[in-house]
């Protein structure tokens, strides 16, 4: 059985005394909140603080939660988070237990919003089959292929394995984007099913060196960073048209 709300709420009162020794703690408000993911939120309004800890992870212990309560009050005066919380919450939610449970919950209740493979110019379907046939022998499984609902700059492509999902930016979608700089970025994102995240004293690493090693083996590589490079800002005037 979990901590209950109350002495929670006593362990953000320490945490203000421990950043602010010369204050007293405001009036703190601590509820379990319903979050698709693993997220926590700290606020102050009129004087009085409010947290919500996300309902997976009521369970956790209370040295667990002290961590937890010293890392958002952190955050909140915008000062360094203790490397002690932060290892001791890392390893609490790190483990299989919490990853299960927050995939589970994203499966439930996470919304994916897809649109279709097949946009007005390139096909993300027979890209995919090409590119797997070219890199991974075709071992890498389908996942649901899609062009973005708006045109993105920021991020290209974007792998959501809960989901089995690879979304890519409908700003690729053009005639004056080349093939291959479509077929780099699906190859991108396929990677990321090749090689899953890895996690390390509870942080969660994407690009690991073998990811990036494995990256600069496509055939275009060079070519395909220095587009993306200069055209950038093409990108981001086309997003931001109505």
């Amino acid at each position: 059985m979990g901590v209950t709300t109350e002495t929670i709420a006593k362990y953000y009162s320490q945490a203000f005394e421990t950043f602010d020794k010369h204050r007293e703690p405001p009036p703190i408000e601590v509820s379990f909140y319903p979050y698709v993911g693993i997220n926590h939120t700290i606020r102050i309004r009129n004087g009085q603080v409010f947290v919500r800890i996300a309902e997976i992870c009521r369970d956790l212990p209370a040295s667990a939660q002290r961590a937890l309560a010293l890392i958002l009050v952190a955050k909140l005066y915008r000062r360094r988070v203790p490397t002690a919380a932060k290892e001791l919450y890392g390893a609490a939610v790190s483990t299989d237990e919490y990853r299960i449970r927050a995939v589970r919950n994203k499966r439930k209740h996470g919304r994916k919003v897809i649109s279709s493979p097949k946009g007005a110019v390139y096909d993300l379907e027979k890209i995919f089959d090409s590119v797997n046939y070219s890199y991974f022998g075709g071992s890498i499984p389908k996942p649901t292929l899609s062009w973005s609902a708006r045109k993105t700059y920021r991020i290209l492509g974007h792998h959501d394995a809960t989901h089995k999902t690879i979304v890519i930016s409908k700003s690729l979608d053009s005639p004056t984007v080349p093939k291959f700089i479509v077929e780099y970025i699906v190859f991108h994102e396929m990677l990321h099913i090749y090689h899953p995240a890895k996690i390390v004293n509870g942080r969660r690493y994407h690009h690991t060196p073998i990811f990036r090693r494995n990256e600069r083996k496509f055939a275009h590589y060079e070519e395909a960073e220095r587009w993306i490079e200069k055209n950038v800002r093409k990108l981001k005037r086309e997003a931001k048209k109505k």
